[in-house]
């Protein structure tokens, strides 16, 4: 119960972008991209999403750009139309992005699921909560040992978070979601 009244404090804060937040983002920027963490910055969000306080769970902050990608402009001719310089935006959502990155550097270890935890205008922080599946605290404990398995390995590269998940359309089910599985990639709807 006490958790419900921590998130509202969190969000109350983000909504009137107190003394608190702004110093906070002004430190984040000037950290490297991925940073690992103690705890959880927001701990009611990482405790619904799964994060327990012992060993074996690993939290990591990474900072991602935000707005639309662009490309080079083209130094030989082209016609207007096909010059392609803005509106390329990627079909995956920046949080699932972030996610692959962290899951990049920390090779060993497997994403459980993230969360925002605050934007400027340039740049977007998300939590990464990462699971150790060799830890015997991990593989012991019956709660979270799903993740152990060898099917899980790469979930994160699959789409299989819950922020995959969102960006692949699945969290849709029944009347107008026929085409979304099993994904956009395999139905040759990418780039539509």
């Amino acid at each position: 119960m006490a958790y419900k009244y921590i998130q509202q404090t969190w969000i109350d804060e983000q909504k009137e972008r107190s003394e608190l937040v702004r110093n906070r983002l002004i430190v984040w920027r000037k950290q490297g991209s991925i940073v690992r963490l103690d705890k959880p910055t927001r701990i009611a969000r990482a405790r619904s999403l799964g994060y327990k306080a012992k060993q074996g769970y690993v939290v990591v902050r990474i900072k991602t750009g935000r707005g639309p990608r662009e490309k080079p402009r083209p130094r030989m001719g082209r016609k207007p139309r096909s010059l392609g310089v803005n509106k390329y935006t990627p079909q995956k959502s920046r949080q699932w992005i972030a996610e692959e990155r962290v899951a990049k550097k920390f090779p060993n270890l497997r994403v459980l699921n993230s969360y925002w935890v605050g934007s400027d205008h340039k740049l977007a922080f998300y939590e990464v909560i990462l699971v150790d599946p060799n830890h015997p605290n991990i593989y012991n404990d019956s709660d979270i040992n799903w993740i152990c398995a060898p099917s899980q390995k790469g979930r994160v590269n699959r789409g299989l978070t819950s922020a995959g998940k969102r960006s692949r359309g699945l969290r849709k089910k029944g009347r107008g979601a026929e085409k979304l599985r099993p994904s956009l990639e395999s139905k040759g709807n990418v780039g539509k």
